[in-house]
């Protein structure tokens, strides 16, 4: 099954978070320490996008502090349930769009925001996310993207047995599964991005790259975009 047809079908709305209900401590404090240091580049008045929000589950703690929050997803499920659960938030806005092809106009968000593996999750071209996620940056404005953490294998392998064993994956791959690589039988992939691949996308961008592994559980890729 593609990506896109996983996420927005099985993978989706109530099934995702449940994915997240799920984690076990380790897994709860690695998604703590990720949003703790996303956070930490956000200012009050910052328009923020969020590459592949799912239900919503970062954008009200983003838009607490931010301007305004945009978040987009493919899957039409999980984003209605994304606008139930900000409803009551005025400065979050949800909207069907593929990563891969931003449909707004250059410089206006001043920070792009896409974690939790999405770089890898979204099995699209990776370059052409970061170019797109640059693209709508403002000058000077920053870029944020996180993969796994090489030492966090134990615990994410963990986590995505638990969610295999609870039916919202298919069923684990063992042989196929190894190095940072995790395959289902139903044609779930889930991959990460190496700091040398990191440094390879970001070659070339009109932007300053920094690589910030956090809580031995994620690898940030930070582009500062350049000023005219």
């Amino acid at each position: 099954m593609e990506r896109e047809g996983y996420y927005a079908k099985k993978l989706a709305a109530e099934r995702l978070r449940e994915c997240y209900e799920i984690a076990p401590p380790r897994t709860r404090q690695y998604l703590r320490a990720e949003m703790d240091f996303v956070m930490s580049r956000i200012k009050p008045i910052d328009i923020v996008l969020d590459l592949g929000c799912g239900y919503g589950r970062t954008l009200p703690e983003m838009a607490a502090k931010a301007g305004f929050v945009v978040g987009i997803d493919n899957s039409p499920s999980s984003l209605e349930l994304a606008e139930r659960l900000s409803k009551k938030t005025a400065n979050i806005a949800v909207k069907k769009m593929e990563a891969a092809a931003l449909r707004f106009s250059d410089g206006i968000f001043a920070v792009v925001v896409c974690i939790q593996n999405g770089i890898s999750a979204f099995h699209a071209d990776q370059k052409t996310l970061f170019t797109e996620a640059l693209r709508v940056c403002r000058p000077g404005g920053t870029v944020l993207f996180s993969t796994y953490a090489e030492k966090f294998w134990p615990h994410r392998l963990e986590w995505f047995r638990l969610q295999a064993a609870a039916g919202l994956l298919g069923e684990i791959d063992e042989e196929k599964t190894a190095a940072g690589v995790i395959v289902c039988k139903d044609g779930f992939t889930a991959r990460t991005v190496s700091a040398g691949e990191f440094r390879n996308l970001a070659a070339g961008l009109p932007a300053s790259m920094t690589l910030t592994e956090v809580d031995a559980s994620s690898l940030f890729c930070e582009l500062r975009k350049a000023i005219d």
